[in-house]
């Protein structure tokens, strides 16, 4: 007889439908939750204490004060089918009972979330539950069991030395993904609970209304139900985390998911974060009322993606320096950077990052080659004559290795600075005169256009007329090629800049427009501007990207790390960016900051 037969006999409790044992014909799919199910009986679910850190009400405190009476309490229902919880048999008195996870909508079909302190300690016969019902037998849960096949975790969350937590900056990071095994009956977790939560980039911190599920632990919750709350949220001061006050949040609820459209027994819903962070997600004291989570970004997208992928994620990923960013300053600060330019200004051979702000300042930030930079230097202090700077492009265009800055000012005056650098401009070499037809330059996309070494440029003028100077000096612009006359088409193109998204070290185009479609011309020259590719379609998202460049920031000198500030000031690299695919998103200034 099955264990689980077994047990349930011992506790009083129905055997399993003789329609719901494993059969000898079952789907080869759900061996492993079925060899997890003899272990798994109901009596040790029930039995199982929970690993992660209990949270208490603090020693003195007066529950019956007006202030605790006004404070939300969570709701102890039966479950939402999306939303359940693990076990595992590796805790120091036995089996556990561990934190709480949700089902996630992804075309892999069989990932859980929950949250990185969580599943560090996944391992061996690790089991998700979704809607666990306490006394029930494997065979008698609503959707069976899932067998936790991989975790993933970001490389960069270290806890503290003897800790599964941390509450450092990194506690940002606290997510983690898991794939798990068909059910008993070789059904997929999607298939079986019949949906999953959408992965959602929340906007800002402040929600009116989020529901918060998960599983509380056995000191609190002897029949094993589940809690949820609908709060406001706020930022945690100081992280890139939410905060809400609700109580009856103990221990095992880390990873619940936080939810903007809750339904009970929904099959859908947005989830932006989960439980966790800073402290584990609690504050200092651990009271049951104070919880915190993650708030979803490209590090928690990256990370999806490697998990529907089943690959690791990668192991030279930029360090993570919390809200700070990669780059110096916030977003409000960055809101005001008006024209970025790419290029090697330091002669290290990385890519270098040179901002002109909207007071007139210019400032370098030089690459460190990973998607990082190091401390700003500053090229020039606000002044009203950099306000008059209308496009720029970087590249080698004075020759040699170091890139230079070419400038279109309001007056249609055009200079090139050959070699600025971490010590200044340096010098200004006038190619067109003020009052000249390059006032109507609108925009200027640079890149190897041209042959060997040489950076080319390519102008589009206000009427739409793109022309491709393919060899630019320090001796002037050289001979132009019209690519393609006036025309209303490319007078919708709001945002142009040169790279190597193809591959083939040849000068692409990446275009946004106004309806905020991304395109790529590979191979553009002289003779053309290349193939067509669509890398986004008419979007809202895109028509916030107020600035482009791209350069050679995370591998290598080829460049195809594009750099994009919204309107927001949100700044986000996307590192190897190809001709037909936007690449891996990584966050250098983080919005609301």
């Amino acid at each position: 007889m099955a264990a689980a037969v077994v047990c349930a006999a011992l506790l009083g409790l129905a055997a399993p439908a003789a329609g719901a044992q494993p059969s000898s014909t079952a789907p080869a799919a759900g061996r492993e939750a079925r060899d997890a199910a003899r272990f798994w009986s109901a009596e040790r679910m029930a039995e199982a204490q929970p690993l992660d850190a209990v949270r208490a009400e603090p020693a003195g405190a007066a529950r019956s004060s007006g202030a605790v009476a006004r404070r939300p309490q969570g709701t102890m229902f039966k479950g939402t089918r999306l939303v359940g919880t693990f076990f595992g048999s590796d805790g120091p008195r036995g089996t556990t009972w561990h934190c709480t996870g949700s089902v996630i909508d992804t075309r892999a079909r069989n990932i859980v979330l929950t949250a990185a302190h969580c599943a560090l300690n996944m391992r061996g016969d690790y089991i998700f539950v979704p809607k666990f019902v306490k006394g029930a037998a494997p065979d008698r849960q609503p959707y069976g069991i899932f067998h936790i096949q991989r975790v993933f975790i970001d490389p960069r969350y270290v806890p503290d030395r003897g800790s599964a937590t941390t509450k450092k900056p990194v506690s940002d990071l606290d997510t983690a993904f898991a794939r798990v095994s068909a059910n008993q009956r070789g059904t997929s977790l999607q298939d079986a609970v019949g949906g999953g939560l959408a992965f959602s980039r929340p906007d800002g911190y402040s929600h009116r209304n989020v529901t918060v599920v998960g599983y509380p632990s056995h000191r609190h919750n002897s029949a094993g139900r589940a809690v949820k709350c609908t709060v406001p949220t706020k930022q945690l001061r100081g992280y890139r985390q939410l905060s809400m006050t609700c109580g009856g949040y103990y221990g095992g609820v880390s990873g619940s998911p936080w939810i903007t459209d809750y339904k009970d027994d929904a099959r859908t819903g947005h989830v932006i974060g989960n439980l966790g962070g800073y402290n584990g997600g609690g504050n200092d004291a651990n009271v049951d009322y104070i919880s915190y989570a993650t708030a979803f970004g490209a590090d928690a997208a990256n990370l999806l993606a490697d998990a529907v992928a089943d690959q690791a994620p990668p192991a030279d990923l930029p360090p993570y320096r919390g809200l700070k960013g990669a780059l110096a300053g916030g977003a409000a600060r960055w809101r005001k950077a008006a024209l970025l330019a790419s290029g090697d200004y330091t002669g290290d051979r990385r890519g270098d990052l040179l901002a002109v702000w909207s007071d007139g300042g210019v400032t370098l930030h030089p690459g460190d080659g990973k998607g990082g930079f190091g401390a700003e230097k500053r090229l020039r202090q606000a002044n009203s004559t950099w306000t008059h700077a209308r496009t720029v492009a970087g590249g080698t265009f004075g020759g040699g290795d170091r890139s230079g800055l070419l400038v279109r000012w309001s007056d249609g005056e055009v200079t090139l600075y050959p070699q600025p650098g971490p010590s200044g401009l340096g010098r200004e070499i006038r190619l067109a005169a003020p009052g000249s037809a390059w006032k109507n330059a609108v925009q200027f996309a640079a890149g190897p256009f041209g042959t060997g070494r040489d950076t080319g440029l390519l102008v589009r003028r206000a009427d739409g007329a793109l022309t491709l100077y393919p060899k630019v000096g320090t001796g002037g612009f050289g001979t132009g090629t019209q690519l393609l006359p006036a025309n209303g088409t490319w007078t919708k193109a709001a945002l142009l800049t040169g790279g190597e998204f193809g591959g083939t070290a040849t000068g692409d185009l990446l275009v946004r427009w106004a309806d905020g479609s991304l395109d790529t011309r590979t191979d553009t020259s002289a003779a053309g501007l290349g193939a067509a590719s669509r890398l986004r379609g008419p979007n809202g998202l895109w028509k916030h990207a107020q600035v482009l460049t791209a350069g050679g920031f995370r591998h290598g000198s080829s460049a195809d790390d594009l750099i994009v500030r919204w309107s927001d000031g949100e700044t986000t690299l996307y590192a190897d960016t190809g001709n037909k695919a936007l690449g891996t998103e990584h966050t250098l200034v983080h919005p609301g900051t």
